[in-house]
């Protein structure tokens, strides 16, 4: 990202309402429920141990027989908790803009097998632990960035590029978009190119 507050026509930002109302229409209002109860416990403990991490990783439908679903298992949960309560400490730090935090707490779960590389479970890990300041990353939420014509590289760093452009757009959005979380966000630009939300099905 170079800083440049995003722009979009209006077409795009009435597209993205409509991907955002789209997704609200079609998803099962229970799909998040797992996503909020870590939250919840999150909140209360200021950590996030492998059982949740486990809850999350169903959540967001990825694979767990992968070696490093088994060198996460083979930590201890106390080391875990101790990893994810520095992220969570840097995802809340209101001193910190809210990329700025995105960048400091996905540096902080970089030691813990499986959030090496990839920025899909660390998203929902910290969105969990924020759930105020921070959004969910995967590929389709990242199309839809390029479909609106935004960039967003895979160098490193991406999680924070991604919330960066999150809250440009956020910053200059029309009403009532202005006034979405990022997790809103997240979700519109996750089914922007839902095939019930191209131009030509309209």
């Amino acid at each position: 990202m170079t800083g440049i507050p995003l722009t979009l026509a209006p077409e795009q930002w009435q597209r993205l309402a409509a991907a955002r109302q789209a997704y609200t229409d079609t998803v099962s209002p229970h799909y998040d429920e797992t996503l909020r109860h870590v939250a919840q416990r999150a909140c209360v403990s200021g950590d996030i141990g492998k059982a949740d991490i486990g809850a999350l990783l169903m959540w967001k439908r990825l694979r767990a027989d992968t070696p490093w679903a088994s060198e996460l298992m083979a930590l201890a949960d106390t080391n875990v908790r101790r990893t994810t309560a520095a992220a969570t400490a840097a995802a809340r730090d209101t001193s910190l803009s809210r990329s700025a935090a995105a960048r400091a707490s996905r540096a902080a779960l970089a030691s813990l097998p499986g959030f090496r590389t990839g920025d899909a479970l660390a998203s929902a890990v910290l969105t969990a632990a924020a759930p105020d300041r921070m959004a969910i990353y995967d590929q389709r939420a990242h199309k839809g960035l390029h479909t609106l014509g935004i960039a967003l590289s895979h160098a490193p760093g991406r999680y924070s590029r991604y919330i960066e452009a999150i809250d440009q757009l956020l910053a200059t959005a029309p009403e009532p978009i202005r006034d979405w979380t990022a997790r809103d966000m997240d979700t519109a630009l996750y089914w922007l190119n839902h095939p019930t939300n191209t131009p030509a099905s309209a």
